[in-house]
């Protein structure tokens, strides 16, 4: 049975509608075409932050101005031409024999034992260049660029491109040497495949050319001068279709080509092809797949264009909608527009068969591996917006990846699983010397796991998490210590998520506490479900945690931050005890009064230049649940650096991280609160003033817990 079920839900919502409309003070169901379509990107001179893409989570493909990857060089340092997959990954040869053992170091932090982490080495030898090479490797790769040959940017006029949301598909009108050229370009929803269908009289020959990577920490991916370390073979299997295969030292992957019209193709370079089309108006597909495809036919170009349209459509009609059209406050209309970009990115770039990268599926960051500690970022929307479906789609590898997690934790003594913070579909854990110290990951599992049940209450979910949610429980049970003389729990040996601490002199960080709390909780609540009795023992660690250390009305960014308020170290970062509420619901951890105390000289006085895009929702979500939604929509709009947005719905962060997922899903998550509230909340629409001027309409949002 599929815990899932999309089928019939769309008639499920529309019976619903004006239930819904109802329940969230809508006079009517909002008309969710028009909602999406005056939000559409246009653009009309070249912008390398500027740049669109198409995806269905597991595959991505960003194009230029030419609806294609025509100026990749050019758009290198902007958002650039990505094309991007889940499976698509390659490691650099290791003659060495480097083994992930020597990337461990022995520390002890005052629990009667060694505790062994992957982390970086200063100082030569085997084990730092064993530290690199697994930080490094394996890197994700860019499979392939597909564009116009031969035209630069000098030669491009009259520029009119659109991304239509609502089908999924971009439409780009530009002239080259006074002739026009219109593209369209999609991505089909079950296959990692583009389709560009192409209307000029100048017949313009295609380039496709593919690279070696770079192994960079933060780049498209794209090595061009190293033709010799990587093959391309071109073999035709039928007419107008061609097979390459590529193969990159012990990796091997497939790109089939197929067109539609009279084209010629042709051997263009070692890694390079040119298809010239003989006709006016002609269609070309290609499909990247990771095993050699067995010849069964494929959906015609314009079959896996009309699905496209089917699947964004239903996307849009399925999930919750949010309007702010009627909103008279000058800044709702960038805020929707934020709103609706950041669905259709997170849907195309962050629903995959594996957790996110946090420049998701555009370019590499952290050489194109994902971060454990951002997943509920990117992800936890999906649950609250109607589409569990595709967080549940990604939480499946959590599964595959326990019997890792679980060393992990073998080898420092602890029970359970253990989560590790930066990793690729393998597992392996990358050495670092911040995140193999980080813990807010370990809870995530929890809270997404809660959200899919609260969104399916089913018992094939409960079945499907039990065991994770429960073994993750076990490792937080066993990473606390009991305090004797203050006959408390405490957490301490760990780097919090506000990473400007240390993790060898820092105890009882405020949102790992909290969180800690809300887990353990969960857990319990998790075994009653599934009939069994709750643990006794976590029961008592829940009521002994310690609260949340305060110093003259503030919270601390750790008991042992007593400098806190004095040193820029404490104020710059995340400011992570907001989430102690606000991501969490409150506990008996928590002071309202000095929470709210805490939140309004961190408003006022916080490094807001040293922050990152989910700061802004961070605090905006601890804004509603202490009851100012004013500066909850102050805190969502400020106008900083890292709050940018740009004309693709980006979240701008700085040189090196042009995109920023994380960003864009804390701002959906933090909308679903402002409207849906949380548990316990009766307030219509508790994250907006009621001034009049915020008269938001949405439907089909769940609350927070």
């Amino acid at each position: 049975m599929n815990p899932y079920p999309t089928r019939m839900k769309r008639i499920a919502l529309a019976a619903a509608a004006l239930v819904t409309a109802a329940c969230a003070g809508t006079a009517e169901p909002v008309d969710r075409p028009a909602l999406v379509s005056r939000n559409n990107p246009h653009i009309t001179q070249i912008d390398t932050l500027a740049s669109l893409t198409v995806g269905n989570g597991e595959f991505a493909f960003t194009v230029d101005v030419t609806g294609l990857q025509t100026l990749p060089d050019m758009y290198a340092l902007g958002v650039p031409l990505g094309t991007q997959s889940q499976w698509g990954w390659h490691s650099f040869p290791n003659p060495q024999g480097l083994r992930a053992e020597e990337t461990l170091k022995e520390y002890d932090f005052g629990r009667g034992r060694k505790e062994l982490y992957a982390v970086q080495f200063n100082e030569p030898g085997r084990q730092h260049d064993a530290a690199e090479w697994y930080r490094i490797n394996p890197h994700r790769l860019h499979l392939g660029t597909i564009g116009f040959a031969g035209i630069t940017a000098a030669d491009i006029d009259d520029i009119d491109q659109r991304l239509d949301m609502w089908d999924g598909i971009i439409d780009s009108h530009f002239s080259v040497a006074g002739r026009a050229v219109d593209v369209q370009t999609a991505c089909d929803p079950d296959e990692d495949r583009i389709t560009a269908r192409i209307a000029t009289e100048a017949h313009l020959p295609l380039a496709i050319e593919f690279s070696y990577p770079t192994g960079g920490h933060a780049d498209d991916a794209r090595d061009m001068t190293k033709d010799d370390l990587h093959t391309t073979r071109a073999e035709m299997t039928a007419d107008n279709r061609v097979l390459l295969t590529r193969q990159l030292d012990e990796e091997v992957y497939y790109v089939e080509l197929s067109w539609e019209g009279e084209a010629e193709f042709a051997k263009a370079g070692p890694n390079r092809f040119l298809l010239t089309p003989a006709s006016d108006t002609w269609a070309i597909s290609a499909t990247f797949l990771p095993q050699k495809p067995d010849g069964s036919s494929r959906r015609d170009i314009e079959s896996s264009q009309q699905a496209s349209r089917q699947w964004w459509n239903s996307f849009w009609q399925d999930g919750a909608a949010v309007d702010f059209s009627r909103c008279t406050d000058p800044r709702a209309a960038e805020l929707e527009r934020r709103v609706v970009l950041s669905q259709y990115l997170l849907a195309c770039q962050c629903a995959g068969s594996t957790p996110p990268q946090e420049t998701g599926l555009t370019y590499n960051s952290w050489f194109g591996k994902f971060h454990l500690e951002m997943i509920w970022w990117h992800q936890s929307h999906f649950a609250l917006w109607g589409h569990e479906q595709l967080l549940a789609r990604t939480l499946k590898w959590y599964a595959k990846a326990a019997p890792a997690a679980r060393e992990i934790a073998r080898r420092q003594g602890f029970d359970g699983l253990r989560w590790m913070k930066m990793t690729d579909p393998s597992a392996t854990e990358a050495p670092s010397k911040v995140g193999s110290f980080l813990i807010w990951q370990q809870p995530h599992i929890i809270y997404l796991a809660e959200l899919l049940y609260r969104a399916n209450p089913s018992q094939e979910v409960i079945d499907e998490y039990y065991d994770l949610v429960q073994q993750t429980a076990e490792f937080m049970y066993s990473f606390a210590e009991y305090d004797g003389l203050g006959n408390r729990y405490i957490l301490r040996g760990a780097i919090p998520a506000q990473e400007t601490l240390r993790a060898d002199e820092t105890v009882n960080p405020p949102f790992e506490l909290a969180y800690w709390h809300f887990a353990l909780t969960t857990a319990n609540k998790w075994r009653e479900r599934r009939g069994e009795r709750r643990n006794l023992d976590w029961e008592e660690m829940v009521d002994k945690l310690s609260p949340l250390a305060a110093q003259d009305g503030l919270y601390l960014a750790a008991e042992t931050a007593t400098d806190t308020y004095k040193d820029i170290r404490f104020t710059s970062d995340h400011m992570a005890v907001l989430a102690a509420l606000g991501v969490l619901p409150e506990s008996p951890l928590v002071r309202r009064d000095i929470m709210q105390a805490t939140f309004d000289w961190i408003y006022d006085n916080w490094n807001w230049g040293r922050t990152w895009g989910w700061d802004y929702p961070t605090t905006a979500m601890n804004a509603v649940r202490l009851g100012q939604p004013e500066k909850a929509v102050d805190a969502l709009m400020m106008d900083k650096r890292t709050n940018t947005y740009l004309p693709n719905g980006h979240n701008y962060q700085d040189k090196r991280l042009r995109c920023y997922l994380p960003g864009n899903g804390g701002l959906l998550t933090t909308v679903a609160l402002m409207c849906a509230g949380y548990d316990g909340c009766t307030e219509k629409n508790p994250g907006f003033p009621k001034d009049g001027t915020w008269d938001v309409r949405w439907e089909g949002l769940k609350p927070m817990p």
